[in-house]
């Protein structure tokens, strides 16, 4: 596996990969790395040539009051386990070479980057999309691959892969949970053990949410009441939001009948987290 710190090596060996007629696969991660990152890497492996992972912590995506300091940096222990999964080249640029002096360029998804988590953490969506613009312009892959524990942020960046006319396609790999339940985040290093038993309640509201519609409830409010019942016993767990969402455009959808995504967001301690469900289409 080659590392590479620079934008010019970067877009030199990828172009040399599409030119030698291979699939160009990438995984933009901040490194970090868990069960779930290393399952898009798998599936990135199955369905193209050349495998391209990048490690950066993105500053512009991180609010003033947010963990950007603290946010774990394993680079040798991820660099490994990148190895382990035959990734053919590591991108880990420096912030001043994605970001050189000077720098005023954003690329901003107007209206979705606003919802979800846009409303509690403005300027969010507007760091993700402005990075995954650029590594997207660096090494130009084929197909890039998102964890659907982000379904907001898959959203957006395919909203500005449509409106962009840029030619990846974007592929939305399913959650990798614990055996508890507990969907994998690089944030869960955060919880001591009480917290942990804690931050299930995020599984377990959406559970109870697909129990109610799998037994025929068909109303947005009763379903999000069955959510936030399990968070209102759980006084510890500070909940932000529970919604109920076209997955395309993030609106509201009071018609569950073509599906819906449901989002919970939940701070435990000091750690916020998020976790998603699919609701299947009942047409």
């Amino acid at each position: 596996m080659k590392v590479l710190t620079t934008i010019s090596e970067v877009r030199s060996a990828c172009a040399a990969a599409r030119a030698s007629g291979k699939r160009v696969g990438f995984v933009p991660t901040m490194g970090a790395l868990h069960e779930g990152h290393l399952s898009l890497v798998r599936t990135a492996r199955s369905e193209s040539d050349f495998i391209v992972a990048s490690i950066f912590v993105n500053p512009t995506q991180f609010g003033p009051n947010e963990d950007l300091a603290k946010y774990p940096r394993p680079f040798e222990r991820d660099r490994e386990l990148l190895e382990i999964e035959k990734v053919d080249l590591l991108f880990a640029p420096t912030v001043e070479e994605m970001y050189p002096p000077g720098a005023t360029t954003f690329v901003h998804v107007e209206g979705m980057s606003e919802k979800l988590c846009g409303k509690s953490r403005p300027g969010h969506f507007r760091g993700v999309t402005t990075i995954v613009s650029k590594l997207f312009n660096i090494v130009d892959p084929d197909r890039a691959y998102f964890g659907q524990k982000d379904a907001a942020q898959a959203g957006i960046i395919k909203k500005m892969v449509r409106d962009l006319a840029y030619r990846t396609q974007v592929v939305v790999c399913p959650i990798v949970r614990e055996p508890d339940g507990l969907a994998m985040s690089s944030r869960n290093v955060y919880l001591n053990a009480e917290e942990w038993k804690q931050a299930l309640a995020l599984s377990r509201a959406l559970q109870g949410v697909r129990s109610a519609f799998d037994n025929g409830e068909r109303g947005p409010s009763i379903l999000r009441s069955a959510a936030e019942t399990v968070f209102a016993g759980i006084p510890q767990v500070k909940l932000e939001y529970v919604e109920i969402v076209n997955p395309d455009t993030l609106d509201p959808v009071c018609d569950l009948s073509e599906g819906a995504l449901v989002a919970v967001a939940a701070k435990i301690g000091g750690t916020r987290l998020i976790d998603n469900i699919v609701l299947p289409a009942t047409k």
